[in-house]
């Protein structure tokens, strides 16, 4: 049987991202928000395995202490838009007429505007902070896995099972979420996956921006932004946030190719 190597890259990636980010909730080697002005931009060494910032503040710390952020954003917005989307797609696939043509018609409204406008839009209005930014971003992710929950109900509900169900006078919920759920989850599963990099990309954006984790918590589009002056003199300073944006954003979409695969390969 041939390997997965989108699925083993990917899940590698992501265990080692994830254990970094815990070993961050017990223990980083230095405050990150501690500033050392007479330290201020050292290059890395057996101190400062990452280097330090224009404060002196160490790197691998910040870096430590931003995975956390990317981890909560990108799960609780994730979370948002699966519960949410979920809902609005089995409603609307299940039932379809008038209902549907009303979700999906929002749904494409929505899709209209790229996440990151919309997030920039949402937190000029309401504030700027991670708990407007999660809101932000969760509410973009709802419609693709609407769409997606909708393609998948349209089909099975079609399938004998569900007649079955119906003829056993099952309520329409129970069929939604008892029968119908567990056979189109696959694809849902693999949205999610997608759309944790879309979120990470999208607070690494607005941090960026300056609209998105306030300082002094690190964020690693925030230290990107501080970065970009001193990039000629202390390159690490923004290569190492990015490097780590670009292998969480790798990372989850291997994993996320894989588990299509693995999917498309287990209907076979």
């Amino acid at each position: 049987m041939k390997k997965n190597f989108n699925l083993i890259f990917g899940l590698s990636v992501i265990i080692f991202l994830f254990v970094f980010m815990f070993i961050s909730l017990f223990h980083t080697p230095y405050s990150p928000t501690e500033m050392n002005i007479r330290e201020r931009m050292q290059p890395p060494s057996a101190e400062h395995i990452f280097g330090t910032d224009q404060f002196g503040r160490d790197i691998l710390s910040r870096v430590m202490e931003g995975s956390q952020t990317a981890f909560f954003v990108g799960f609780v917005a994730v979370s948002i838009g699966l519960i949410f989307g979920t809902f609005l797609g089995a409603v609307s696939g299940y039932f379809g007429g008038i209902t549907d043509e009303i979700i999906m018609r929002i749904m494409d409204a929505m899709l209209a505007f790229p996440v990151i406008l919309f997030a920039l839009m949402f937190v000029s209005v309401f504030g700027v902070g991670i708990k407007n930014t999660i809101i932000a971003i969760g509410i973009m992710s709802v419609p693709s896995f609407a769409r997606i929950t909708r393609s998948g109900y349209i089909q099975h509900k079609q399938f004998d099972y569900v007649k079955s169900a119906k003829a056993m006078g099952a309520g329409p919920l129970r069929i939604m979420f008892l029968h119908i759920l567990p056979n189109v989850i696959s694809p849902i599963i693999v949205a999610a996956s997608m759309g944790f990099s879309t979120a990470v990309l999208s607070e690494a954006g607005l941090s960026y921006l300056g609209l998105g984790v306030l300082p002094p918590s690190p964020s690693w589009g925030r230290m990107l932004n501080e970065s970009q002056i001193y990039i000629s003199k202390a390159p690490w300073f923004a290569i190492i946030p990015g490097i780590f944006i670009t292998l969480t954003v790798l990372g989850f979409n291997f994993f996320g190719d894989g588990l299509r695969e693995y999917a498309d390969n287990t209907e076979k």
